[in-house]
């Protein structure tokens, strides 16, 4: 969550543990990695002794599509350093979006893979009590009975049963529901290769199951004093590791309808802890506490009860049912009929129940994969197989760099006038690549040509801005700011014509960004060689 909140990300940005110590967070990330890397190789080792190692694995690595370039950029810059894969085989790491990969996995599945929640029977918490989701597409298969070719190929070319039922164009959202965030896409089905269509940005935000997780700890700060549990966080990491456990497994059996207490261990640490801090036990400070809904138990737990657990998902439940809805007011997700809830956090009765009375009356189907919690994993493989099944994305912002143009009177503001050798000029110009919202092929290509401003330059560097607006015109403008740079490593001028000497802008770079993948690319050649130039956009130095 702090390389997705962090304004000024950098490849110094650091983390800072509960007891006050800090470390580079890229330092924290790849060695992650590095534990599942080695992890998965030795499985692969176990397999197959003989599988060679080097340059064997194309590497996954999955972000929420809501991540900003520099959060994915780190994300990359820490699988270099964990070891994954070398800066010059780049594209043997691939970055996937969460709600993509979901996507794609989703598009795979046959129709027992799948439960409805409109059809589940009341009161159910599981996702074994359901009814085939076969009868909302009933229509659909009687017009695809009349052209029998059209499924036939759709089925062996890949597509899941689901979508064969469905028609060209259908549309539908993709709610991934995660530890740290919600992440909403919406994605229109292209026919006959299954291709998809992203029709609205990515959207979505911190509503992860973690925000559970902290409506817990408030609620022991409540009962226990908020600063004794920070001090007991920072003096007692392992046994508040502990106690994190049982929550989780207290909440992952939560549900609407559930029946009983729940009781959570609290670690003999925390009960000695108390005691000495405060001079008295826990159970005297749950009668002294004003929380009435969490008892002390016989067996030295803390009893909640249901309803009480239930209210701690309730904020962050509300926050990602409010998300669903706001993206569903807009008028490019209009006609959307079906909805599929993915994720870890997914897995919740809570949740599901939840989102499904929110969202049922508005006439979505609320549908969730059987194998939810794995979801993004397994479709992270398949998107790693075929990159290219997302054929087009939407740009989340707009980019641009600064230019001079010509000055015109009455258009221009009289404060952007730059007057050079006798030339009236406009400063500050926002020169647009891409604007917010604008749909975007794969492979499309913006081509951009720059000029090196001095014989002999060997680098150039060029600043690039970013906004959310569509029609922002100066980079001086409000919420453009500077984002990252384009850097140009050129190697020295030939003779020649184009030697050194000459003027420089007969030496032209012509530059080529791509902004419908999951990361911004851009690939130079230098025009009077027609040797490949060293291009990168860096936005971690900003």
């Amino acid at each position: 969550m702090k390389i997705h909140s962090a304004t000024d990300l950098t490849l110094k940005t650091q983390l800072e543990a509960v007891n006050g110590k800090k470390m580079p967070a890229l330092e924290v990330f790849a060695h992650a990695l590095r534990f599942f890397k080695e992890h998965a190789l030795q499985e692969l080792r176990d397999q197959c002794p003989s599988l060679p190692e080097k340059d064997t694995v194309r590497w996954v690595l999955t972000v929420p599509a809501i991540w900003k370039q520099p959060a994915k950029q780190f994300m990359r810059e820490a699988a270099y350093l964990a070891g994954l894969v070398s800066r010059e085989d780049a594209e043997q790491l691939l970055i996937a979006l969460e709600p993509e990969a979901a996507s794609v996995y989703c598009r795979k599945l046959r129709l027992h893979q799948l439960v409805d929640l409109s059809s589940r029977a009341p009161g159910s918490g599981r996702l074994g009590e359901r009814r085939s989701i076969d009868s909302s597409f009933r229509q659909a298969r009687e017009q695809l009975r009349r052209s029998r070719h059209s499924r036939t190929f759709l089925v062996e070319s890949g597509v899941g049963e689901l979508w064969a039922e469905m028609q060209a164009g259908d549309r539908y959202v993709v709610a991934d529901c995660g530890g740290g965030t919600v992440d909403l896409t919406v994605h229109q089905l292209e026919q006959p290769h299954g291709t998809l269509k992203e029709l609205y940005k990515a959207s979505g935000g911190p509503c992860g199951a973690v925000g559970v997780d902290l409506a817990f700890e408030q609620l022991l700060g409540r009962i226990f004093g908020e600063d004794f549990i920070a001090t007991f966080k920072r003096q007692r990491p392992a046994a508040w590791v502990d106690l994190t456990i049982a929550f989780e497994a207290r909440k992952r059996t939560a549900g609407p309808h559930r029946a009983g207490a729940l009781n959570i261990s609290l670690p003999f640490s925390f009960i000695d802890f108390y005691r000495k801090q405060r001079g008295h036990n826990v159970e005297t400070a749950l009668r002294r506490s004003s929380v009435n809904f969490v008892k002390w138990s016989s067996q030295g737990m803390l009893r909640m009860s249901c309803e009480a657990m239930n209210d701690l998902f309730q904020p962050t439940v509300s926050g990602i049912i409010q998300h669903i809805e706001a993206l569903l007011e807009r008028p490019e997700v209009q006609g959307v009929k079906l909805l599929f809830l993915v994720g870890g956090f997914a897995e919740s009765a809570v949740l599901q129940h939840a989102v499904q009375a929110a969202l049922g009356a508005r006439g979505l189907r609320v549908v969730v994969p059987h194998d939810v919690g794995l979801t993004i994993l397994k479709g992270a493989v398949l998107f790693g197989q075929a990159p290219g099944v997302v054929r087009v994305r939407r740009s989340p912002l707009t980019y641009g760099v600064g230019v001079l143009n010509r000055f015109v009177a009455g258009r221009h503001p009289p404060d952007k006038l730059l007057v050079r050798d006798g030339r009236r000029w406009c400063t500050d110009v926002f020169e647009r690549f891409v604007a917010a919202e604008q749909s975007v092929a794969l492979g499309e290509e913006v081509l951009r040509s720059y000029c090196p401003a001095r014989p002999g330059q060997r680098r150039v560097l060029i600043n690039l801005y970013c906004c959310a607006a569509e029609d922002a015109r100066f980079i001086t403008d409000p919420g453009v700011r500077k984002c990252g740079a384009l850097s140009l490593e050129l190697e020295p001028a030939e003779g020649g014509p184009h030697a050194a000497d000459a003027p420089p802008s007969r030496r032209e770079i012509r530059t080529a960004m791509q902004f419908g993948d999951t990361e911004i690319k851009v690939t130079a050649v230098d025009v009077s060689t027609n040797r490949s130039v060293r291009a990168a956009i860096d936005f971690l130095s900003n």
